[in-house]
Parts: C-alpha cells; structure tokens; sequence
C-alpha cells in the first residue's frame, strides 16, 4: 500500500521536515487490512513517525479461516474505536502506563490513517519474543497502572465490552464449539466477569507482542488499542500471562504475579487519588474472577482453535476452578 503522494506532502507538513529519507514498513495489519509504517525524515520535529493504513479489503484474508461478514464488521469497528482511543483518551496516559500519542488523522477515499508518535524514537525500541518473570513484572506494572488510570471511567465511544474474544462478539465460535460444560457454562462466565462493582478500561489484547521495552527492559509502553474498552483488570492480566509465560510458569509465578499487580494497583489508585474506591473490596471481587478470565479465553480458544499452543494444563485447570464455582453458585 505504502504511502501517497498526498499523504507524504502532508507527513512532511506536519513534522516541519524537509524531505521523507524513508519509508519502511514495520508489519501488515492482521487479515490484510492495511499496513503499519514507519516513515523517517530529513530534519524534522521528530526523526521518524508512526503510520497505520487502513483499507478495508473486498475479499478478506483470514489465518484460520475465519472469513465472515461478522469478523469483518468487527474489525471495521475495532479501527473506528482504536481512533477514538487515541483521539480521546490516550493524552491521559502518562510514563506509568505510556502510549503512543496521536499526530494526525485522515480518512480518504474508503482508507483510514492514524498518524502516531513512534515509540522508537522515544527509547521504547525492544521488542521481545521471550522473557523473564522480571520482564513480565514490568508489563504487570504497566497493567496496573493503566487499569488504575481508567477505573470507573465511561466511554462509549469504546467497545461496549473490552477484549476481542468476549462472547458477544464471538457466537461463530461459541457455535464451533464441542458440547462441554464450559460451552454450557459461557453465558454465566461471561456474566460474571461483568458483575463486579468495580470496572475499568482494559486493552483488550494484552499479549507481549504489544509492548515495547526500553533498552534496560525497565519501563514498557504499548500499542493496538483496537479492542480496548470495559472490563475488569484481570482480564488482561490472565491474557498477558497466557502471552508469555510457559504453563509450569504460570504454575509456579500464579501468587506472586497476582500478588504483585495487585500492589501496583493499589499504588496507582494512590498516585492518580481516584476517589470512592473500597480497594479491598476491589481486589476480592477482581480475585475471584481470575479463573472466569482464563476460562472465557478458553472458551474462544477451544471454538476458533482448538488444537491451539495456550489451551495447557494451566489454562485448563483454571477453567474447571471457575466451573466448580458456578456449579457451587447453582446448588445455593
């Protein structure tokens, strides 16, 4: 796709830059919607900016099939609420939960293009495929943060329901599903996971390959806030675990890594004083839900892929937790 005539005329505007040196193109957006690119300039405000294209495509390309007029609907949408984000509430982010902010916007001839800031350039430049449970801390912290920076907050310009794999969204998979407790149970999991007093803005893919580290692997800032909206925290906190953590990790790391976000929740709620906030109450109620939040991924998982790498002894363990629980609440 890479960019115009018109869109290189008005980088070069906006940046105060004398010439575009290059233009390289960082991924292709998932199922053929477009690219991301990173464009550097001859002495500009900024060495190099981020641009997201975005074409919707006649025929859809879809990895595992998934080719409906459904998902098709879904991501249209999903890039009409990452605009809002980035229009609306990313200037709230600050260095505890930082995100790329918004240059520019443009909308031309059925293409969508979201200008950023590049994070490169901002000494978020390492990307990483594997890492450490001190690494994973740092996304945790990032996590708390953010969920604290967004709790309680409305936005109706966001997915009604943060996440991509909520059922709402996904009855195509809840259909391909075999006959299972868990498929009987996704109602009253889904359900749960919407009943606590307390919610936030999640990002609604939360997995590794969203974030980008400095150097020292000490700070973390992210990106693709295509499915952020409501929810409770520890949702992405069980996605971003599953994301990277190997299923013994996950076995042996459970309490301290529940333990350890929720400490930083607590002092985020603190550093941005949100009021009326009963944190006990909070952390019971969002503790309680962790195994509903495996179990809901579980669910897509097993009906969009079922022979997928994170369906583990982990993931299915805490599956049957949150099954044990509604069929404890059943028998009130």
């Amino acid at each position: 796709m890479s960019l115009t005539h018109q869109q290189q005329a008005k980088l070069k505007q906006l940046n105060q830059a004398i010439s575009i040196s290059d233009v390289a193109t960082i991924q292709s957006l998932w199922g053929g919607y477009g690219e991301l690119l990173r464009v550097k300039f001859e002495q500009g405000i900024r060495p190099s900016l981020v641009v997201k294209n975005i074409s919707f495509p006649e025929q859809t390309k879809h990895p595992r099939g998934w080719n409906t007029a459904r998902s098709h609907q879904r991501k249209v949408h999903s890039y009409q609420v990452e605009l809002a984000w980035y229009q609306q509430f990313a200037q709230d982010c600050d260095q505890h939960c930082y995100v790329p902010q918004l240059i520019d916007s443009s909308q031309l001839n059925g293409q969508q293009s979201i200008v950023l800031e590049d994070l490169q350039t901002l000494g978020y430049s390492e990307v990483k495929h594997e890492i450490d449970i001190e690494q994973a801390f740092v996304c945790i912290r990032w996590l708390a943060y953010f969920h604290a920076r967004f709790l309680q907050r409305s936005a109706s310009s966001l997915w009604a329901q943060g996440g991509y794999w909520h059922l709402a969204t996904r009855p195509d998979e809840l259909a391909a599903m075999a006959e299972s407790p868990l498929k009987q149970a996704a109602l009253a999991i889904d359900q749960g996971l919407q009943s606590s007093d307390y919610s936030c803005l999640i990002h609604g893919d939360a997995k590794l390959a969203n974030f980008c580290f400095n150097q020292a692997l000490s700070r973390v800032a992210a990106v693709d806030f295509q499915y952020v909206g409501k929810g409770c925290g520890i949702q992405d906190l069980a996605l971003f675990i599953g994301s990277c953590l190997s299923e013994q990790e996950c076995f042996e790391q459970e309490k301290s890594i529940i333990d350890y976000y929720f400490k930083m929740l607590q002092q985020a709620l603190e550093h941005y004083a949100i009021p009326d906030v009963n944190v006990a109450k909070l952390e019971r109620q969002w503790r309680d839900l962790y195994p509903y939040a495996w179990a809901d991924f579980e669910r897509f998982l097993q009906g969009w892929s079922p022979g997928h790498w994170k369906l583990n002894s982990y993931s299915h363990q805490q599956t049957q937790l949150a099954l044990k629980v509604l069929a404890g609440s059943d028998n009130d």
